[in-house]
Order: C-alpha cells, then sequence, then structure tokens
C-alpha cells in the first residue's frame, strides 16, 4: 500500500501547474477519496490542500525569484485565475507576497517532496477485531472541540464535568448495545487531524435505533463494520499514541480504508497518567486493492 500512495503522491507532484485531481490520487492508491484524506493527514502531519498548496508555492517561489517571468505569468501557470489571489496564496506560505520576494530576495520556505516509507520503531503489537455491527444510535450531549494530540483536553474534559446527574442517569437507563456503558464519539468535521482542528464530541451511550432519546442529543450511526483495538497504558498518553498508530501504522499494513463515521472510545477515566484499559471503534470497510501492493 506505501508503494501506491507514493504513485498517488507522484500523480499530485505532476499536476502542481493545474488543477489536482484527488479522486484520481485516491483510485492509484486503491482506497476511497475519504479514506486518502485521511491516511494523508495522518501520515503526513497536515491536511492534503495544505501540502498542495505548499508545494505549489514552493516551486512558483522558484520561478518568481528566477525573474523569466511576470509575476502573473507565474500565477496563471500554478491555477491562480488573478495576480490577488496568487499573492494571498504566497503569503499564506512565505510570509511575504511575491513581489517583495523579487525585490528583496528575501527568505522564504520551502515544502519538500513528500514520500512515505516503512519505519520500523519498537516491537509493539496491536490487539484488534473486526466486528459486524448492525445500525445503532448514540444517545448523549455533543460540544465541539479541539483536537489535542498530546496531554489532556480540557474542553473535552469540561464537557463531561457538565454534565447533569439526570443526563447520566438517562444515559445508564438507555444503554445495553456494544460497546456498552458510558462512551465517547468524536465525528471529525473536516479531513484534518491537525492541532487545534475541531471536531463534534459526544458523551453518550449505544442504544436501539429507533429509542427514543427524550431530552438528550441523538446521533444515528448506520450499520457497517467496525476495527476495535483494546488498549492498556497511562492516560490519556496511551490513547493519543494508538489513535496516530491506527492511521500511520494498522491501515497502510492491512485491507481496510476508514469510512465516514464516529469514533467511538470506552474508556475508564483516571488521573493524567494512571494505568486504565480503553477500547478504540474505528469504522472501517475493505479495501479494494492488495494491502500487500
Amino acid at each position: 500500500m506505501l508503494e501506491r500512495l507514493n504513485q498517488a503522491l507522484d500523480h499530485l507532484e505532476a499536476c502542481l501547474d493545474r488543477e489536482v485531481d484527488v479522486a484520481e490520487a485516491a483510485r492509484i492508491a486503491a482506497v476511497s477519496e475519504y479514506h486518502f484524506r485521511r491516511l494523508f493527514s495522518a501520515l503526513a502531519g497536515m491536511p492534503l490542500p495544505v501540502y498542495v498548496r505548499r508545494r505549489r508555492m514552493t516551486l512558483a517561489a522558484a520561478e518568481v525569484l528566477a525573474g523569466e517571468r511576470t509575476l502573473l505569468d507565474v500565477a496563471v501557470r500554478y491555477g491562480y485565475g488573478s495576480g490577488e489571489a496568487f499573492a494571498r496564496a504566497f503569503r499564506s506560505v512565505h510570509g511575504i507576497g511575491p513581489g517583495e520576494a523579487r525585490r528583496t530576495g528575501a527568505l522564504l520556505t520551502a515544502q519538500p517532496r513528500m514520500s512515505f516509507r516503512v519505519v520500523v520503531e519498537g516491537s509493539t503489537t496491536m490487539r484488534y477485531r473486526i466486528v459486524e455491527k448492525e445500525a445503532f444510535r448514540i444517545a448523549g450531549r455533543k460540544a465541539r472541540v479541539p483536537l489535542v494530540h498530546e496531554g489532556a483536553n480540557a474542553a473535552a474534559a469540561a464537557h463531561m464535568e457538565s454534565l447533569d446527574e439526570r443526563a447520566i442517569v438517562r444515559m445508564k437507563e438507555l444503554a445495553g448495545r456494544e460497546p456498552e456503558g458510558i462512551l465517547s464519539a468524536a465525528v471529525y468535521l473536516t479531513d484534518s487531524r491537525e492541532e487545534g482542528t475541531e471536531a463534534d464530541y459526544w458523551i453518550g451511550v449505544a442504544t436501539g435505533p429507533e429509542t427514543s432519546t427524550e431530552e438528550l442529543d441523538a446521533l444515528d450511526v448506520p450499520a457497517g463494520t467496525w476495527a476495535v483495538f483494546d488498549n492498556d497504558g497511562p492516560y490519556p498518553s496511551a490513547l493519543q499514541e494508538l489513535w496516530r498508530d491506527v492511521f500511520t501504522q494498522w491501515f497502510p499494513s492491512n485491507p481496510y480504508t476508514s469510512r465516514p463515521g464516529p469514533e467511538l472510545l470506552r474508556t475508564q477515566l483516571v488521573e493524567v497518567g494512571e494505568e486504565t484499559h480503553s477500547q478504540l471503534w474505528i469504522p472501517i470497510e475493505r479495501s479494494s486493492g492488495n494491502a500487500a501492493a
């Protein structure tokens, strides 16, 4: 799969002077466009559109400094319909406009071309099972919180603490489907996993699809396949590392891709640094390609 991902990157590189066809890149990688965007973000540490813009502006900067083309010609070459739009994109990457860069020879920012390779780090194994699950409903409360890659998420903790006793009692009354007990669910609003990106964060329970949730919010989840990972370790660092490893190690090594849907977590809340057992549910589908390729 890594070979196909690198072939997809070659395609993106060849399209930097025109509109990038992400769907074609995903086809080359033998995954869905949704999974390709998610996988790229996890592996690269930035959303795909950010990488494309940075690469474009890296190549454009070389032409700006060379001075052989007008700024408008450079803008058109890299797909911008006006000098103003090009200048905004250039400034977002380099911190200065193209005209200023050409006049002063200022220090610019380069985005190297990416490639993915396997790096063996330790001998950690991942415990998982594949589950076919019927449609269900999450009954609970949601809040919009920023993603935090390391350490406690203060906004998520505040949401948990804001739950009143009545809501918690009602959740426990409705619980009864796997994953059992009170759980959290993350619904990502974009394909980005960058620090600070916002997501809808649910605290709730899994219940029947037709269950009346009354005063609680409801999130309907369609039937589908899930990868379920069991994890033991210090809270929350072990969980944050597991999330990272699922997308950077497990997916590239297995014949599955992620699909739209909430990512579910069942864990025993403890003090930061204390050991806890957790279970992470990721919505998946079987890949159309061969994972060993």
